[in-house]
């Protein structure tokens, strides 16, 4: 009776008549909540519920038992039973229980999928930083992540400072708790310390509720503060009291709030030259100075950018839906060669635009933007829609022959051509050295 209430409300049902073919069932298919009578000849409740734990520990046990036997299902919880059902009880107690457990499973599934978007995310450092400079960054902080030490990340913009505050947060214990990130340079000087540390209703004109800042947001997490060096003066000693006592007055309030939030700063600028000038405080940089990160430019590191321009080729040909991507070889190579000011944000930046706008599966250098290919000093010849393909072959022979110094062997072995065809086809584009004066 049960199995058919079950099957009829849409569920798939396996049915035992004893614990034996039950755990036999258990080991040719895969089930997720198990019904098991405490009391059954040959094994008993208990019997069974630890061979389904030995064979999937994943199935939730429900025991079902009468009134005289009680005390033997509280025993089956303590063993690993999820729940028991006393008899009699109504197939709708049971059905409830089973929504319980699959609504469970649905949000573990969710939490689960969460956590590895949140590592996929930000797991790419570690595949894109094998330079030395990036090696030594990571492993900084593979050794502080799960200390409580207030960290000072500086590097240029784009340099991936808050991708690595993430990644210090996520790997500490404080990894389950909150990441509140907050930029001050882009709050209103007269605003930062409402959003820092919050403020009480009425405290100034507008504020017409009291609000939560971002400290007490990040309590018990990480507070990464980005571009800290734009904080005024009078802003940084707030802030260096709450470095150094842990607790702060919202503004406009007088009561003590305590907090426990580990502190990642930022700063695209070099605070000990803020500090020689007068407008960065020298005790807070001290405070802020205990593990400094400094963070290198792309052009510091160009080995990291074909692993880097993998892992973006990847990430948005999935999120756009164009699928596989690949560069052509000449487009790699000015790639390759570009200084990239902007760091890795810019080349984060080309790298969506070229999934987008390419159409085929290898994306060719004439999609590439014009900073790009004029800053290059790459042999290989950037074709455009707007020439003919006779043009398009003089010029790109002429760049092989002078990447190759007119060494005719090596130009034929680049062009995959033998070395009188080479020379055919310069008579025929009229292709000819220009003559040294001396």
């Amino acid at each position: 009776m049960m199995c058919n209430w079950f099957r009829q409300r849409g569920y798939q049902v396996g049915e035992a008549s004893n614990g034996k073919s039950a755990l036999e069932l258990l080991r040719e298919d895969t089930f997720n909540v198990a019904f098991v009578d405490l009391r059954m000849p040959g094994m008993d409740g208990l019997e069974v519920l630890a061979g389904i734990k030995e064979i999937d520990p994943s199935v939730y046990v429900i025991i079902m038992t009468g009134h005289a036997s009680i005390e033997s299902a509280i025993t089956s919880i303590k063993k690993g039973a999820y729940d028991y059902l006393v008899k009699p009880f109504s197939l709708e107690q049971a059905e409830t229980i089973v929504k319980t457990i699959v609504r469970y499973q649905e949000l573990e599934a969710e939490n689960i999928m969460l956590r590895q978007q949140l590592e996929d995310r930000y797991s790419f450092i570690q595949i894109v930083g094998k330079s030395p400079q990036m090696k030594e960054v990571l492993e900084i902080v593979d050794n502080i992540a799960d200390t409580n030490v207030t960290v000072l990340i500086q590097g240029a913009s784009g340099t991936g400072k808050e991708v690595i505050a993430h990644l210090i947060h996520s790997k500490s214990n404080r990894r389950t708790k909150p990441f509140v990130a907050a930029n001050c340079a882009a709050i209103p000087r007269e605003l930062l310390e409402s959003e820092l540390f919050g403020h009480e209703k009425g405290a100034f004109t507008g504020a017409f509720y009291t609000k939560k800042g971002r400290f007490e947001v990040a309590n018990e997490g990480t507070l990464f503060l980005d571009e800290v060096g734009a904080m005024s003066l009078d802003a940084q000693i707030h802030f260096l009291r709450v470095l150094q006592e842990r607790e702060f007055r919202r503004v406009g309030g007088t009561s003590l709030i305590k907090i426990d939030v580990r502190i990642i700063a930022a700063s695209n600028k070099n605070l000990e030259d803020e500090v020689k000038k007068g407008t960065f405080r020298e005790d807070l940089f001290y405070r802020l100075n205990v593990i400094p990160l400094n963070l290198p430019n792309l052009k510091e590191r160009k080995e990291d950018i074909p692993l880097l321009i993998e892992f973006f080729l990847k990430k948005y040909g999935t999120e756009s839906g164009r699928g596989k991507k690949e560069l052509a070889p000449e487009t790699a190579e000015l790639m390759q060669e570009y200084d990239w000011p902007g760091n890795v944000r810019e080349l984060e930046n080309i790298v969506e635009r070229l999934v987008i706008l390419s159409k085929g599966e290898l994306i060719t250098p004439d999609r590439l933007p014009g900073t790009i290919k004029k800053s290059s000093k790459s042999y290989y010849y950037v074709f455009t829609p707007d020439k003919n393909l006779s043009e398009i072959e003089k010029q790109y022979i002429l760049a092989v022959l002078q990447h190759n110094n007119w060494n005719i062997s090596k130009s034929a072995k680049v062009l995959a051509v033998e070395r009188m065809t080479l020379y055919n086809k310069m008579k025929r584009y009229r292709i000819k050295r220009a003559k040294s004066v001396v």
